[in-house]
C-alpha cells in the first residue's frame, strides 16, 4: 500500500470515527410545550402515576431536606463526584413544566433530557427503560399535577473527565440495554408483575448489585449485594438466606412496614423504600416480594449457632459490657418479647454477621427513626451520646457476642464516614 493510499485510509477512518461519535452524542432538542398546553387531568391516571412514582422512590432522590417534594436539589454522592437531583415539578424555568410527554419518555427510556443532553446514570434509566409507555404516561400526568416550585438546581460537582457530559454516550454504548422485558410464560402473573416492578421502576439492582469501576452494575453478579449511601445493601440472591428463609409473605410484610419478627427492621435507604411501599397497593408489594423471594428459592437456612442472648465474649473489658447493658440490652433482650421499639435479639441480625461494619455502625450512630411517628420500629441514635472510641468498642462487643465471625477492621473508618454524613432518618 502506497503512503498516499495509507494516508487516505487513515483520514477516512478518522472521519468515520468522528461521525459515529457525533451520532452517539447528538440528540435533537424536543420543542417546549406551549404555556397554554392542556395539563393532564384524568384523576384515575394521576392516582396511578402517584403509585408508580412511589414504587420508584422518585421523591427520595428528587427532594432535598426542607424543600417541597419533587423540587430537586438533593446531593447524590457518587464515586465520581456529586450530582444534584433535578426539579420534577412543572415549573417551566427550573423544572419540567416545558417538557412534553415525549421528552419525559425519552429521559426515562434513553437517559436524554429535553434539550438533548445525555443524563448521568445516577438517574437509573438503565432500569426505567423497561417501564411501559402507558406507565410513563401515568407518571408524567402525576408530576404535571404537582404544584410548580421554582428551584434552580446547583451545577454538578464531578471530577475530570466525568464532568464532560458527552462521555456518557460511551457509557450507554457499553451498558445501556433497551430490550423490553418479556413475560416468562413458565411463571405466574404475580411473579411476572413483580419482575417488571423490581427490574424496572423499583430499580432494586441499583443498590443490591455490585458495580464495576465505571459505575455500571455487574450483570454477572446480579443481586449479589452492593452499597447505597454508605450502607451495605445485602444480597437478594441465595446468600440472603441466613438463620431464616425469607418467604414471599414475610418479605411483603417487611417491605410494607419496615419490620419482620424473624428478620428485624429496615434502616438507612431501605427504610425510605419501606415507607414508600407502605403507601401503595398490597398486591403490588406482594408481587415484588414474590419475585425477590424467588431469587433465593431453594437455598437452605443455616440453623443459628448462638443462643438468643449471644455468648459471653472473652477478653472484653467490663466497662464495654456495662455500656452494652445500659444502652442496648433493655430492648435487644433474649426473651423474644417485642416492645414498642420492636427490637429483636441481635442473634438474628444479618448486619452483625456481615463482612463489613457499615450498617451496624450507622444504626448505632444514627438509630432508626423513619417509622417513629407511625408506630413502627424505632431506635435512638447514639452519635451525640458516645465518643468514637465508645462506639467502636460497643460495635466490636456486639460482633463478638452475637457472631462467630472475626472482629471488624473497618470500624474506625466507618465511624469517620458516618460522622461526615451526618444524622440520617
Amino acid at each position: 500500500m502506497s503512503l498516499r493510499r495509507l494516508g487516505s485510509f487513515v483520514v477516512a477512518a478518522g472521519i468515520l470515527i468522528i461521525l459515529v461519535a457525533i451520532w452517539l452524542v447528538w440528540h435533537p432538542a424536543i420543542a417546549p410545550t406551549a404555556e397554554s398546553a392542556a395539563i393532564p387531568s384524568d384523576r384515575t391516571q394521576i392516582a396511578r402515576g402517584a403509585d408508580l412514582a412511589t414504587i420508584g422512590n422518585c421523591s427520595d432522590c428528587h427532594t432535598a431536606a426542607g424543600r417541597p417534594p419533587y423540587a430537586g436539589g438533593r446531593a447524590i454522592p457518587t464515586p465520581f463526584g456529586t450530582i444534584y437531583a433535578s426539579n420534577l415539578t412543572p415549573d417551566r424555568e427550573t423544572g419540567i413544566g416545558a417538557w412534553s410527554e415525549e421528552a419525559f419518555r425519552r429521559a426515562m427510556h434513553q437517559g436524554v433530557d429535553r434539550e438533548g443532553r445525555n443524563l448521568y446514570p445516577a438517574f437509573p434509566y438503565d432500569h426505567f427503560t423497561f417501564v411501559t409507555d402507558e406507565d410513563v404516561r401515568s407518571i408524567y400526568a402525576f408530576l404535571m399535577s404537582r404544584p410548580a416550585v421554582a428551584n434552580r438546581i446547583p451545577a454538578n460537582e464531578l471530577d475530570f473527565p466525568f464532568n464532560i457530559r458527552p462521555i456518557v454516550a460511551g457509557w450507554k454504548l457499553l451498558f445501556l440495554r433497551q430490550t423490553p422485558l418479556q413475560p416468562d410464560p413458565s411463571k405466574g402473573e404475580e411473579w411476572n408483575r413483580g419482575r417488571y416492578l423490581v427490574e424496572g421502576l423499583g430499580h432494586c439492582g441499583s443498590c443490591h448489585t455490585p458495580r464495576n469501576v465505571l459505575g455500571a452494575e455487574k450483570k454477572d453478579n446480579l443481586y449479589a449485594g452492593g452499597v447505597a449511601d454508605g450502607w451495605n445493601a445485602p444480597p437478594l440472591d441465595a446468600s440472603l438466606v441466613k438463620a431464616h428463609q425469607w418467604s414471599a409473605d414475610q418479605l411483603a410484610a417487611y417491605l410494607s412496614t419496615g419490620w419482620h419478627r424473624q428478620h428485624g427492621a429496615a434502616a438507612g435507604p431501605m427504610a425510605d423504600v419501606a415507607n414508600n411501599l407502605g403507601r401503595v397497593s398490597p398486591a403490588e408489594v406482594h408481587a415484588i416480594a414474590t419475585y425477590v423471594a424467588s431469587l433465593s428459592a431453594g437455598a437452605k437456612a443455616v440453623a443459628p449457632t448462638l443462643p438468643a442472648g449471644g455468648k459471653v465474649p472473652a477478653g472484653q473489658p467490663a466497662a464495654v459490657a456495662a455500656l452494652y447493658d445500659g444502652a442496648c440490652a433493655r430492648c435487644h433482650n433474649s426473651r423474644g418479647d417485642v416492645g414498642p421499639s420492636q427490637a429483636l435479639s441481635l442473634s438474628l441480625s444479618t448486619a452483625v454477621q456481615g463482612a463489613g461494619s457499615a450498617n451496624v455502625v450507622r444504626t448505632v450512630m444514627h438509630g432508626i427513626q423513619s417509622y417513629r411517628t407511625e408506630g413502627g420500629p424505632y431506635m435512638p441514635g447514639f452519635d451525640r451520646m458516645l465518643s468514637d472510641a465508645q462506639i467502636a468498642a460497643l460495635v466490636q462487643y456486639v460482633r463478638a457476642r452475637y457472631s462467630d465471625q472475626p472482629q471488624w477492621t473497618d470500624v474506625a473508618a466507618e465511624i469517620a464516614k458516618a460522622r461526615q454524613e451526618g444524622t440520617q432518618p
